[in-house]
């Protein structure tokens, strides 16, 4: 198998064995790369590139705004508002060829991908504690 077969199948079975919230953190960890990579190409001047990662951008933002149950939390219904606020900037990002708005949207972006991983983390801890709890009580019984 050559190198890119290879990393093709490793993320494959990344996202599917991958949890919600760690799926929710790879899609803000490729929105980061997205918004990076626009910006770098729109200050380059090579428009298509930037163009094409804009877009791909858009639909994160599309995926995770759609996906997003605004019931589940109070904060909910404001996460939404950003995703559209977000939406409307990238599509001005891309009209315009902006690399500044791009690398705003970035700047927003960024402090959530990082809340979300740290509650992922934090979820992460719970979990173990209370497997590791669960899995001390028998063995004080026998």
């Amino acid at each position: 198998m050559t190198n890119p077969a290879l990393r093709a199948r490793y993320l494959a079975q990344s996202v599917t064995t991958a949890s919600p919230g760690q799926l929710l953190v790879m899609l803000y960890d490729r929105l980061v790369v997205d918004l990076t990579q626009a910006e770098e190409a729109l200050r380059a001047g090579d428009r298509e590139l930037g163009s094409a990662r804009l877009m791909h951008a858009q639909d994160i933002v599309a995926e995770l705004r759609g996906t997003l149950d605004v019931s589940a939390w109070e904060g909910a219904a404001g996460l939404s508002q950003i995703y559209g606020f977000l939406l409307t900037e990238l599509i001005k990002a891309n009209v315009r060829g902006d690399a500044d708005v791009a690398a705003s949207c970035c700047g927003l972006v960024e402090p959530l991908r990082d809340a979300w991983r740290e509650a992922l983390q934090m979820t992460r801890a719970v979990d173990t504690a209370a497997a590791s709890a669960a899995g001390a009580v028998p063995a004080r019984v026998a």
